[in-house]
């Protein structure tokens, strides 16, 4: 379950990513232009200490591209090149933005979606002292269950996908979802979205 804050980033979320994108290797789209949402899904951290949310971004009339993000009170250590920026949050305080590729709580998340098929965390809003629950934007399925990986290492960039390396399998993440990605065999993770009617591959493990 995560529990949102109505809250204001100064930054904004889409500002960051609208600085950070056209550095990456695998966005398609003009620098410098409006980054608009086409919806989001977020995973759990046992631990409560970590946001890990996944947005589906992408300039007006350009391609979709997955960014998972992680939101930390405190710099990760040796992430720096996976910085997307610093925010403050009205009621967190300042939060380090990452890449969750290179983020080992992204990382197990990511893992137990696909492997074992814990799917999205359900989002609530705390209203009055009531939680109001909050409809998904983007609904994601995994192909099937299987064995969870041990720690990962750090993550590479491969053209339209990033590798995030375990020792038993090998997590990868589609930067593009939609646009004639196919995943190899293993365990997938799927997805579709408002103006993505079909389910399309967001992620998968393969085995090492």
């Amino acid at each position: 379950m995560a529990l949102l804050h109505r809250a204001t980033l100064r930054p904004s979320k889409l500002d960051l990513l609208a600085t950070w994108l056209p550095g990456r290797p695998w966005y398609r789209g003009p620098a410098g232009a409006d980054v608009v949402s086409r919806g989001a899904y977020r995973f759990d951290d046992p631990a409560g200490a970590v946001g890990i949310e996944t947005m589906l971004v992408g300039a007006a009339d350009g391609p979709v591209h997955q960014v998972p993000l992680t939101y930390r009170a405190a710099p990760l250590d040796g992430a720096e090149e996976w910085l997307v920026g610093t925010t403050e949050h009205s009621v967190l305080g300042p939060r380090w933005v990452y890449d969750g590729c290179a983020d080992p709580v992204y990382a197990a998340a990511l893992a137990d979606a696909i492997l074992a098929g814990t799917g999205q965390a359900e989002q609530y809003f705390e209203v009055d002292g009531r939680r109001e629950l909050r409809e998904p934007t983007v609904t994601i399925v995994a192909s099937h269950a299987g064995v969870l990986p041990a720690d990962a290492r750090e993550p590479v960039v491969d053209e339209d996908v990033t590798l995030i390396g375990t020792d038993s399998v090998e997590l990868v993440v589609v930067r593009r979802p939609g646009a004639g990605a196919v995943a190899a065999a293993g365990a997938v993770l799927s997805g579709s979205w408002d103006g993505q009617p079909t389910t399309v591959p967001l992620a998968y493990a393969r085995p090492r």
